[in-house]
């Protein structure tokens, strides 16, 4: 019997998506399509086979199409595609697009959604304002990749004060101790929460930002260690192929999104170059450490989240498309696949590898962006990474994080 994580839909909440139907479409209750897109090649060939055969064997009548599309399809022409009268009917978004799309009215509240068996980080940046719109589909976290060629005798950092004093004394000017752009938000936000410091809460009707926080400063003022004392990087760089300069022999820790593991064990000859011979062919990885030996720094929780379209012609049937993706059996092929799954019990299926663990050990204390849809506003304008470039260069941390969080406020608030 195929396990769910969810609730079945109550009658009440099946008028509720039956009146919320509108859109195109002739389907009748006896039968019709539903459309389910993905984006890019993650989810595998067998969850989408398994997709298609499970909703069509328990709904006579009905058929299955699963569309992939690309992140950029989910930037530029979701939102208009969701408002016309042929609206897919279950999509895969991003999980810091979700809130701005619920905001929007384009998806149905998931009301009976049991998000506790479910990722922390994935099910909060599904959440807007109180409802839950949409169901954890799979995450992504960073992780610290190394080569025991190149770490050698040294012990593998247990806290964050190791990995930075690890990373500064194994530092050459030929060799970063650690891999630190001065663009890469995404690695700088584990020090700041690791410190107690936070991006943005909301108090009362506003949005209170926190790099200026005491533990925001904390966090930054350790970060600038890192880009002064550790790090050979761009001070202006950003995380894009991060597996040049490993592969190149340039890190002792490379703190990036656990699927560049293929990029670094790729063969050197690949059309995008890996060193299967060389540090990949001894890499490994763990979990960024936290303040305390035992635990895990907080990381950014990247993903997919996986809804029901408003304008669907069929909520129901859609539904039904969103429970099996979010159930145990489809989730556990997501696994077997190396994605981490957003059921957190389908993670036992996950490839024993030193990898794999460390991933899942990282994402099980993640967090996300502010979940509110201004967010993306902070984003497109990039004052983080701005930000990060004036602390990277050596600029007063103090000075600069109060004046990042006024320029989030003013966003957010706006």
């Amino acid at each position: 019997m195929r396990k769910l994580g969810i609730v079945a839909l109550g009658a009440a909440a099946a008028l509720t998506l039956a009146g919320c139907s509108a859109g195109g479409g002739s389907e009748s209750a006896d039968g019709g399509e539903i459309t389910v897109w993905v984006v890019g090649t993650d989810t595998p060939d067998t969850a989408r086979d398994y997709l298609k055969e499970t909703f069509e064997a328990d709904n006579d009548g009905w058929t299955l199409s699963v569309v992939e599309k690309t992140w950029a399809d989910v930037s530029d022409t979701y939102a208009a595609a969701l408002q016309s009268n042929d609206s897919p009917d279950v999509v895969e978004v991003g999980n810091t697009q979700t809130a701005s799309f619920a905001d929007q009215g384009l998806f149905l509240p998931l009301t009976d959604f049991a998000a506790d068996d479910y990722l922390p980080g994935l099910v909060e940046s599904a959440t807007y304002d109180g409802e839950l719109y949409a169901a954890p589909y799979y995450a992504g976290g960073r992780i610290v990749f190394y080569s025991e060629q190149i770490l050698g005798a040294t012990p593998v950092p247990t806290t964050l004060d190791e990995y930075v004093a690890t990373g500064k004394a194994l530092k050459t000017d030929t060799r970063s101790g650690i891999w630190a752009p001065g663009r890469d938000w995404y690695n700088a936000l584990p020090y700041v929460w690791a410190h107690g410091g936070f991006i943005a809460e909301q108090d009362g009707d506003e949005w209170k930002a926190g790099f200026s926080s005491e533990g925001g400063i904390a966090g930054l003022t350790q970060l600038q260690d890192v880009y002064v004392n550790a790090s050979n990087a761009a001070k202006d760089g950003d995380e894009t192929d991060p597996q040049v300069a490993f592969c190149a022999g340039e890190d002792v820790f490379l703190s990036a999104p656990a699927w560049v593991q293929w990029s670094i064990t790729a063969p050197a000859d690949a059309e995008a170059p890996g060193c299967a011979d060389t540090f990949g062919s001894d890499l490994r990885a763990f979990p960024l450490p936290g303040l305390e030996a035992g635990e895990t720094a907080p990381i950014f929780a990247g993903g997919s989240n996986i809804a029901v379209a408003t304008k669907s012609a069929n909520p129901e049937q859609a539904r039904a498309a969103l429970d099996i993706m979010a159930g145990e059996d489809y989730q556990t092929l997501l696994a077997e696949g190396g994605l981490t799954p957003g059921f957190t019990a389908a993670a036992a299926s996950l490839p024993d590898t030193e990898i794999a663990k460390a991933q899942a050990d990282a994402l099980a204390n993640s967090k996300v962006t502010p979940t509110t849809p201004k967010w993306a506003e902070v984003e497109a304008a990039q004052i983080i990474q701005e930000a990060l470039v004036k602390i990277a260069q050596g600029g007063d941390v103090a000075a600069i994080a109060a004046d990042l969080d006024t320029q989030i406020e003013e966003i957010l608030n706006s």
